[in-house]
């Protein structure tokens, strides 16, 4: 083995993903996998979703040393770092990668990572293998997209990796080198359907301010329909799943696109019940027929908030009224629709937050998922609040999640803004349905009363 590939999701270590227990195969590692396979290099996986760190742990004591290559995202931060500790003092040479390495690169090497890897890992990763087996005339210095540190202890940074510009040519991940059934049978089990996963592209072109592109950079790269349903088909008959979960950033960006897959798909007979997620600007009338047609039953839109005050500040470049057609349009076509909302972003006041409740209340998605705003490093909304920034815990153990801006509302005042919306959304619900008694009503308008009144109360609270 020259290399083990492993990532820091535990699904049985996480109470919160065990209350959701929908997890999904890493397929940024199963890409790489794939592709250093084809290249000769011999790569092993080690899919912690369903491991325990501490089995990663006895395989990396054991040995024989070699080369580990991590994932890291926001949220498995701590696990990386103590996978990265693990192995370097095993012996092991050790390279980060994912989204979250190339905006912490000081961090990251200091934590164990002997070579972060900044943007897209497959190219950057067979160079680097090469060069470390010295079987390559390259030196370090000549390998585009990573970081490490020379001997005199300074960070050297190599020239940006350019983008793959055909990701059509890149093999499909390489599932065979994991328990992909069990994902399958864990979804069937917990939820009634098996789930599988597919990307038909790479990156999003769009320019929203608190948005991460530390991988795919603002680049919008598509697979052909034929690829895309080559896979799917070939999923169906190898995992027989009930559903799939397109992971596109934007599924529906590329309208053409979309209609010349709906149309392969129909040649074939497939289809696959799935869900995507999009922007409600491009959706329309003849996008979500077609994406009805084709199986879709849920499309996610990223609405964030209300107020289109805070949607510009955000440069989201969509409209409240082009969200609540969207989300009128899937509802017509017989197609659920979720709803990502954010509380906290810069700027956002009282009038914003109630722009936001009546906004849900009419658009009445069939879900609604609420966060508080944080600055992801790397990103505008992190350069512009970081005078304001102040961790709650130390970088190794938290995420951006784990932070306070001075001068924004606390958490307890978003904490109550969060139970307003879901209280004055059943009000709402109460309202419109036939039958429900006057004192249940009665209830919930003395619910809101109480909840608007907290609020007021604590909107003069901010984080100190």
């Amino acid at each position: 083995m020259e290399l083990l590939l492993t990532h820091g999701y535990f699904l049985y270590e996480d109470p919160k993903e065990l209350q959701i227990m929908k997890p999904y195969p890493p397929l940024g590692i199963l890409y790489i996998c794939a592709y250093l396979r084809r290249r000769g290099v011999q790569v092993q996986v080690f899919d912690s979703t369903f491991s325990s760190r501490q089995e990663l742990f006895d395989i990396i004591r054991k040995g024989p040393p070699s080369v580990l290559g991590v994932y890291a995202n926001l949220m498995t931060r701590p696990n990386v770092v103590e996978i990265l500790h693990c192995a370097k003092d095993a012996g092991w040479r050790t390279i980060a990668g994912g989204p979250e390495p190339g905006a912490y690169i000081e961090q990251y090497l200091d934590a164990g990572a002997d070579f972060v890897v900044i943007g897209e890992g497959e190219i950057t990763l067979e160079e680097l293998l090469a060069v470390l087996r010295g079987d390559s005339h390259q030196a370090l210095e000549e390998v585009a997209g990573i970081a490490f540190r020379s001997r005199n202890g300074e960070i050297i940074q190599t020239r940006p990796r350019e983008q793959i510009r055909d990701i059509n040519a890149q093999p499909w991940p390489a599932r065979e080198a994991i328990d992909m059934d069990r994902y399958v049978s864990v979804w069937r089990e917990h939820h009634g359907t098996g789930a599988v996963s597919l990307i038909t592209a790479r990156g999003c072109p769009y320019h929203c301010r608190w948005c991460s592109h530390q991988v795919f950079g603002k680049t919008h790269r598509r697979r052909t329909p034929t690829s895309v349903a080559d896979e799917l088909a070939w999923l169906v008959g190898r995992y027989h799943p009930d559903m799939a979960w397109m992971a596109d950033d934007v599924f529906t960006i590329h309208h053409g696109w979309l209609f010349q897959y709906a149309s392969e798909l129909k040649q074939r007979g497939l289809k696959v019940p799935f869900e995507c997620i999009s922007r409600a600007d491009r959706l329309n009338s003849q996008v979500v027929e077609t994406l009805a047609q084709m199986g879709c039953f849920r499309v996610w839109i990223g609405s964030e908030s209300g107020s289109q005050k805070i949607l510009d500040a955000m440069e989201r470049g969509v409209t409240v009224d082009e969200v609540q057609s969207a989300v009128s349009l899937c509802r017509s076509n017989g197609i659920q629709t979720g709803m990502f909302l954010m509380w906290g972003y810069d700027g956002e006041e009282l009038d914003d937050i109630e722009a936001t409740i009546q906004h849900v209340k009419k658009s009445d998605p069939d879900i609604f998922l609420t966060t508080i705003s944080y600055p992801i490093q790397g990103t505008e909304y992190s350069s512009q609040v970081a005078e304001r920034v102040e961790r709650v815990k130390p970088w190794s153990v938290s995420s951006d999640r784990d932070v306070r801006i001075r001068g924004r509302h606390s958490r307890r005042f978003y904490g109550i803004a969060d139970q307003l919306l879901r209280s004055e959304v059943e009000l709402e619900h109460a309202r419109r349905r036939s039958g429900v008694e006057a004192v249940v009503i009665a209830d919930l308008q003395s619910r809101v009363s109480d909840l608007r009144t907290g609020l007021r109360a604590s909107s003069a609270e901010v984080e100190a």
